[in-house]
This record gives C-alpha cells, sequence and structure tokens, in this order.
C-alpha cells in the first residue's frame, strides 16, 4: 500500500460503498440516453469505409423469412411446368422481401445491401432466408417500407453503382419446375447401355430456364428497371423428384438515375511495401 498524499494533507474521504452499489443499480433503472447509436453489421470494415465516403452509413442487421408449403403429390409423374411448386418459389420470395423491407424501414433505413439469399426446396415446402444489412445516407430522414430497396450487391458494389449514376430497385427473381417427359421402357433399356444425350432432361431444362427468365425480366420491369445485375442461377434435379427439373435465377434490377452514366475513372495503386526476397545468383543455375 502507498502513501500518495503528503504529510499534513487532510485524509482522503472514505468511499461509501453501499452508497454507490446503489447508484449504480438506480442507472439500470434510469438509464441515461447514449449519444452513440447502435450498429449491427455484416459488412466488412473496408465496406463500412467505403459506404461512408459516398454519404451513407449501415445501420442494422436486418432479415426476412418466408416458407411457403406445396400441395402433396404435385412432384408425381406429369408433363410440362409443375405450377404448384413455381408458384409456392415466388410467394416464398415475395414475403421474405416483403418482411426485410419493413425491418428495414422499422430500422430507419432506406435499403438493404450484401443480402444472401439462402433458399431450401422440400418434398412439401419452400423456404426462403433473406439477411442483409440495411443502410440510408447519413442523417436521412425515416421512409417507408414502399421506398426501400432490397439488394444482393456488396456494399462496394452498391457503392460503384451509386457514383455512376445508377440506383437499385430490388431483387427480381424468376422460378420454374418443369417434369422431364418419361422415357419408354424400350427407349430406357437403349440408353442404359449407350453413351447418349438425355433429350427429355435437355428439354425441360430449357424450357425451366426459359420461364424463370422470362419471370426475373418480368419482375425487374415491373419496378422500373432497365437491366439486372448480380444475377445468380441454381438448376438440376431435385433429391426427392428425380424426374423433375428446376431453374431459379434472382439478382438486383437497377436503374439509371442521373442525367448521364458518369464514367469511374479508377486510379493504379502500386504498392511500395513488398518484401525483399534474396537468393544465390548460382541458383537460377541450378548449382
Amino acid at each position: 500500500m502507498s502513501i500518495s498524499g503528503q504529510l499534513g494533507d487532510p485524509p482522503p474521504t472514505p468511499v461509501d460503498i453501499k452508497a454507490e452499489l446503489r447508484r449504480a443499480v438506480g442507472t439500470l433503472h434510469d438509464p441515461q440516453p447514449s449519444k452513440m447509436q447502435s450498429m449491427t453489421s455484416d459488412l466488412s470494415i473496408d465496406e463500412e469505409l467505403i459506404l461512408h465516403s459516398v454519404g451513407w452509413e449501415p445501420i442494422e442487421l436486418v432479415c426476412g423469412v418466408s416458407l411457403y408449403s406445396v400441395p402433396m403429390g404435385v412432384w408425381n409423374w406429369g408433363q410440362g411446368e409443375i405450377t404448384s411448386a413455381s408458384a409456392a418459389y415466388a410467394r416464398a420470395f415475395e414475403g421474405a422481401i416483403d418482411r426485410i423491407h419493413r425491418e428495414c424501414a422499422k430500422a430507419g433505413g432506406h435499403g438493404v445491401v450484401g443480402v444472401q439469399v439462402d433458399r431450401s426446396i422440400h418434398r412439401h415446402h419452400i423456404d426462403v432466408t433473406l439477411l442483409g444489412t440495411a443502410v440510408r445516407p447519413v442523417g436521412a430522414k425515416q421512409v417507408d417500407a414502399a421506398h426501400v430497396f432490397v439488394s444482393d450487391l456488396s456494399a462496394r458494389d452498391f457503392t460503384l453503382l451509386h457514383v455512376s449514376g445508377w440506383q437499385p430497385l430490388g431483387l427480381a427473381v424468376g422460378a420454374s419446375f418443369v417434369y422431364a417427359p418419361r422415357r419408354s421402357i424400350g427407349v430406357a433399356l437403349q440408353q442404359k447401355s449407350q453413351n447418349v444425350e438425355l433429350t427429355n432432361f435437355t428439354e425441360a431444362m430449357y424450357a425451366a430456364r426459359e420461364s424463370a427468365m422470362e419471370r426475373m425480366q418480368s419482375s425487374a420491369i415491373t419496378m422500373g428497371g432497365t437491366g439486372v445485375v448480380e444475377v445468380k442461377v441454381t438448376e438440376g434435379p431435385m433429391d426427392f423428384a428425380r424426374h423433375a427439373v428446376g431453374f431459379a435465377a434472382w439478382g438486383t434490377a437497377v436503374r439509371l438515375v442521373a442525367e448521364n452514366h458518369r464514367p469511374l475513372k479508377p486510379s493504379m495503386v502500386v504498392p511500395l511495401d513488398d518484401p525483399m526476397t534474396g537468393f544465390e545468383a548460382t541458383a537460377l543455375r541450378g548449382n
């Protein structure tokens, strides 16, 4: 124990431990408002700094989830498109998008960037989960859910789009599930011993792709978009329905809001701190 005061100084006032404890407990019931607003984000530090460089800020991690049922028996053998499954996929996406819109608006955001899309197809239901970071212009006022955009663009890509005079509008989605026509017993036995194209699956995949891409484009046009970027696709048969194929596509619908596209002028950056590697000159000759 050290003596911090000088001789002759008055003794320090003893601390009332009970009073301090009562004061600390009292603050739990009546907390003081914090000057710093809390923020949760799945963005990297670089992405957050890039957002701030164009006058935007991350606010909160938001989520949208929807599960939509598929009627029993729709995966059985048939012909053409499995309309019930295609409709269930579209409605599951609509429900998830609607909920993440509302969460973003409630948090005070103007849009959601970096949306991660998790979707799974089961025999009796289709579920879609959207997770992203709500963002807004620094100091902007709150808007309603109808004016919120949802984008699977990264914060970096959103910044490039914003600087170029373009605006993300929302997620455009399209999906289609199609039966692969049943082969006759003779054709199945013949193809079993040959290396040939399974035209029934090829034609079903093309049909599913055409319908899905058309629906995604229609979704973008409905939002007023002139294009779709960062398109991601999934395709192929399902484990529980090998005789059917599915094709799904989604991306961010965009629109030019500036008078003209503003071309970017990238600058070349050459790092000057590369580590130097020492070696023997004779090593070049293999000695």
